[in-house]
């Protein structure tokens, strides 16, 4: 299982947000800035295990599939429903 992260903002992240705010920042720097931030949230990423990848793609292709099977048939039966109300189109030629 994966393990529970809290990412609640402690003080130190707080006052290194505000300290970085409070500088002003030439466009490197504000780059330098972002790549940091980037790499420290990356950090914060749990990878699944093998069980919990394989139990979240069955569970994406059991939803697809019934999604096809839903639109499938709403498809069918609404052309069924053109079909009997406007007619399949051999009455319109006469004959």
């Amino acid at each position: 299982m994966a393990r529970n992260v809290v990412d609640e903002p402690n003080e130190d992240i707080v006052e290194n947000a505000r300290k970085d705010r409070a500088e002003k920042r030439g466009p490197f720097g504000r780059m330098a800035l972002f790549i940091r931030q980037v790499f420290n949230e990356l950090g914060k990423v749990v990878t699944p295990t093998r069980r919990e990848l394989i139990t979240y793609t069955l569970v994406v292709l059991v939803f697809v599939i019934i999604m096809m099977a839903l639109v499938s048939g709403l498809d069918v039966v609404f052309g069924w429903v053109v079909s009997f109300v406007f007619g399949d189109g051999s009455a319109v030629t006469g004959g």
